[in-house]
């Protein structure tokens, strides 16, 4: 059986002719009558009464004529897809991005992979905070975003979780900190802080945990960028309270610590606009990051 067959059948079920369905798809009435014979003879049924003017469909064709268009849909389908996923090769994406984003995972890995494989994508990255980026998947500027997830995160938004790291506190080797292994919330309290901006989620998990325990934050600096952060500390400005690995880079420029009784963690997610429906490029480009940096769940707020 082949679709061109089924095409055959359709039409003529639909103009009640052979003449006009040769017609309707260009070719001769013979091509058209000899396809629907070699239809019947595989079928080994009858599929038109043909003794009457307009034909008319036999039993047997009536039921074939449902399952001939949906094949035929199926078919168109198929190749919209195809055509779709084609006109991907040159198309853009919009990706957002925080500014902890880089250090956590090989983003430029994932982004070189998807450029080598799909070479005719133009990628635009921006560089912004939490709030900025939310509000640019929900109203279409961006196609999915790299974030540090806020404590509410917005129905529409589906979440795939790709680093999940400890915050610590850190300090400069001259620091009254420094001769501690370990530190409490209540002992960071009297500190001036170097932490993030309210405008980056990691910064709700922070301010959450002191409330927690009755106490606020005395925040010194604020800044979006944990590297600034880990900067600043080393500088012997405060004690920052930044993932560990951005810590743990300094080397011997920082003194590292676990916060003790709390286990505070940095999140960041792979995040993308559920109601809206993508682009295929956009599509392509997501479905390449959950795969290139899958680390964890996905989440549905």
């Amino acid at each position: 059986m082949e679709l061109r067959q089924l095409e055959y059948f359709v039409a003529v079920a639909e103009e009640g002719s052979f003449t006009k369905a040769a017609a309707r798809m260009h070719i001769a009435q013979s091509g058209v009558s000899a396809q629907i014979l070699l239809l019947e003879r595989e079928l080994g049924q009858r599929l038109f009464d043909r003794s009457r003017s307009p034909v008319r469909l036999t039993k047997v064709g009536t039921a074939l004529m449902t399952h001939a268009r949906a094949a035929l849909a199926a078919v168109t389908d198929a190749k919209q897809v195809a055509d779709e996923y084609s006109a991907a090769l040159r198309g853009h994406v919009s990706v957002g991005l925080a500014a902890s984003s880089s250090l956590a995972f090989d983003l430029v890995d994932m982004l070189a992979e998807f450029h080598r494989e799909h070479p005719m994508v133009e990628i635009t990255l921006l560089e912004a905070n939490t709030d900025d980026l939310v509000n640019g998947l929900l109203d279409g500027r961006h196609d999915m975003a790299i974030i540090s997830p806020p404590a509410t995160v917005p129905a529409d938004l589906r979440l795939q979780v790709v680093a999940d790291e400890s915050i610590v506190a850190a300090v400069s080797p001259d620091h009254p900190l420094s001769e501690y292994t370990t530190v409490s919330l209540e002992e960071l309290s009297g500190h001036p802080l170097i932490t993030f901006s309210s405008m980056i989620g990691t910064r709700s998990t922070i301010d959450a945990a002191f409330s927690a325990v009755g106490l606020e934050p005395q925040v010194g600096i604020e800044a979006s960028d944990p590297n600034v952060l880990a900067e600043l500390a080393s500088g012997g400005l405060g004690v920052a309270l930044v993932p560990e690995p951005y810590a743990r880079t300094r080397g011997h420029r920082l003194h590292v610590m676990p916060i003790s009784g709390r286990n505070l963690r940095g999140t960041l997610a792979l995040v993308w606009n559920n109601a809206r429906k993508p682009t295929a490029s956009a599509a392509r480009l997501i479905d390449h990051a959950r795969r290139s940096l899958q680390s964890g769940q996905t989440l549905s707020p």
